[in-house]
């Protein structure tokens, strides 16, 4: 918005009495200089004016032209400019408002609105549209003092049509702005529509996409990438989140991060993740925020990395992996790897550890870390004490019993493989040495 009147062509100094009778209502509110200029000049200073409007107007536009050759000129239907019918329709108004005395210049909000519309669709700022209007304004006046000196406007008069003018301006800057903010609140629910869409190719299952082959789709995310202008990455991790409230905030996770807060858990795809820097943006734009990222994988297999990821979230919703932060899948490999095949663990360690059955729970346990210990370390007594914070006889007596339960068997490969498998699950679950018949 302007905040100073440019300066203009002085206006003549006659001026004219006339009776009350004769006086014209004001623009601008009660008793000011225009309020005592005769409505006879009113009116004459008007016709003069409404009939320049078409000849100012192409003025205008032409040093437009001159000063801003980047502006792009659109045509109507009528193949007429319609920068040229928004300025003569400007002033038009204005001048019909001087005559009529209305408390306020109404103008068609469509054409100034289309303005703005058009500057945010170009993706320009409202800036250079200001501008222009300053010009268009500083060249009306300066052709209506002339007329207002060939009249006998009053100075004072005149000084207060420059400031009615200004706030005119105002009005129309607000239009524009209107419309500037309409279209790109369109141009971003356009994106976020256009960026769901490319999202839901990416995280798609192979069997759940549409029947193409991967140069088909390749092609496809390509061709969607490049409608939002996202690059496409050689590596992504997609991630999966939790709200911290219904109406929270997105995260700043930043340019080229795609994310799809619609969905009940809102969804990410992340470019490059181990690029430098990426890691520490993404978890201070996480703070307060819960749920998980999955490894980085090639572009075309982003849904193996969502998959992982909502595997963690699962398991920590069970209490099984760090609540209260958003975590990196590549950072609890074991617990996801060894959590995730349940039946097949608990099957494996029905057979495995058939030997504790009759134990006991207490001892079972004992037996169980010892032998866990054992396996982990490969060592000896004391390794394994050292371990465990037992006394080194205790270790050897555990892992005689040991012995005695499994036999020979303790010593084959593929069954200590076995072993430390299920123990190590039991131990991330928190119930090492169970045993279900």
């Amino acid at each position: 918005m302007p905040s100073s009147t440019p300066a203009l062509g002085t206006p003549g100094t006659a001026t004219a009495s006339a009776a009350p009778a004769e006086r014209t209502a004001v623009p601008l509110g009660a008793r000011s200089a225009w309020h005592d200029v005769p409505r006879s000049q009113v009116r004459r200073f008007a016709a003069l004016a409404m009939a320049e409007a078409p000849v100012l107007a192409e003025e205008i536009l032409r040093e437009i032209r001159r000063e801003y050759p980047h502006v792009p000129v659109i045509l109507d239907d009528t193949g007429e400019p319609k920068s040229l019918i928004g300025i003569r329709r400007a002033i038009e108004v204005f001048v019909l408002h001087l005559e009529t005395a209305e408390d306020r210049p109404r103008v068609h909000p469509e054409v100034f609105q289309d303005f703005g519309r058009g500057e945010g669709i170009g993706g320009r700022s409202l800036d250079s549209l200001q501008a222009i209007y300053r010009l268009g304004v500083r060249l009306t006046w300066r052709r209506l003092a002339e007329i207002g000196q060939l009249v006998d406007i009053p100075p004072p008069a005149m000084y207060e049509l420059v400031d009615a003018g200004y706030e005119y301006l105002d009005g129309l800057v607000d239009q524009s702005v209107r419309g500037y903010a309409e279209a790109a609140a369109r141009q971003a629910g356009e994106r976020l529509r256009l960026q769901r869409e490319l999202m839901e190719l990416l995280l798609a299952e192979h069997g759940t996409r549409p029947a193409a082959g991967p140069h088909e789709i390749a092609a496809t995310l390509a061709e969607r990438a490049a409608r939002i202008g996202w690059p496409l990455p050689a590596k992504v991790a997609a991630g999966v989140l939790l709200r911290p409230a219904r109406q929270a905030v997105a995260p700043a996770v930043g340019e080229g991060v795609l994310l799809d807060m619609e969905a009940e858990r809102p969804r990410m795809v992340v470019p490059d993740p181990d690029a430098a820097g990426r890691p520490e943006l993404l978890r201070r734009a996480m703070t307060g925020w819960v749920g998980a990222i999955g490894p980085p994988v090639p572009l075309v297999d982003a849904a193996k990395s969502l998959r992982w990821a909502e595997a963690a979230l699962r398991l920590m919703e069970r209490g099984l992996l760090p609540a209260g932060e958003v975590l990196h899948c590549t950072e609890h490999t074991e617990a996801l790897v060894l959590l995730q095949p349940e039946e097949l663990i608990d099957d494996l360690a029905r057979r495995t550890l058939a030997p504790l059955a009759h134990c006991g729970r207490t001892p079972a346990r004992r037996l169980a870390e010892t032998l866990l210990a054992w396996l982990e370390t490969r060592g000896g007594a004391p390794e394994v004490a050292a371990r465990l914070g037992v006394h080194p006889q205790t270790v050897r007596y555990r892992l005689r019993q040991i012995r005695e339960l499994w036999g020979d068997e303790i010593d084959d490969p593929d069954r200590r493989f076995e072993l430390e498998l299920v123990l190590r699950a039991q131990r991330l679950r928190g119930d090492l040495g169970s045993f279900t018949p």
